[in-house]
């Protein structure tokens, strides 16, 4: 008889619940902006002079987006990549750790698609997962 392993997938693990509360007013604050500001605003306000932050760990990455993907499936509204990318970012700035913002575009069939990842040093925070079909337009962050 083989008995059941007592370590826990990360994935199975409850986030930390003052993260899920955070995350959700994150994705409200970053929905409001975006919707009652202009981008050069937005875009300001991401570009943060104390320049030197750690890159975060891979753990608190996990656990940012985690949040942040878990409220946007849950919110009445479709919180689409700004609005995570936004929170994502504060998130980690909050933490005071490295984002970057990255904004692109790409030829959809016949649309121009825009999209936005975040990333914290080398390490992919929400978003990343299909950067690659889309042409890197700006990139903000501190």
């Amino acid at each position: 008889m083989t008995r059941p392993s007592t370590i826990r997938r990360d994935h199975d693990r409850p986030a930390p619940p003052i993260l899920l509360a955070e995350a959700g007013a994150a994705i409200l604050a970053a929905t409001l902006a975006i919707r009652l500001r202009p981008f050069r605003v937005i875009a300001e306000g991401l570009d943060d002079p104390r320049a030197g932050r750690p890159a975060t760990d891979r753990e608190t990455a996990y656990w940012i987006r985690r949040g942040v993907l878990a409220w946007g499936r849950r919110l009445p509204w479709r919180a689409k990549c700004f609005e995570q990318g936004l929170a994502a970012a504060w998130m980690l700035r909050r933490r005071n750790l490295a984002y970057a913002v990255h904004y692109g575009a790409s030829n959809g069939d016949s649309d121009l698609i825009a999209h936005v990842w975040v990333t914290s040093g080398p390490t992919p925070v929400v978003g990343c997962e299909n950067r690659d079909s889309f042409s890197l337009l700006a990139t903000f962050g501190g």
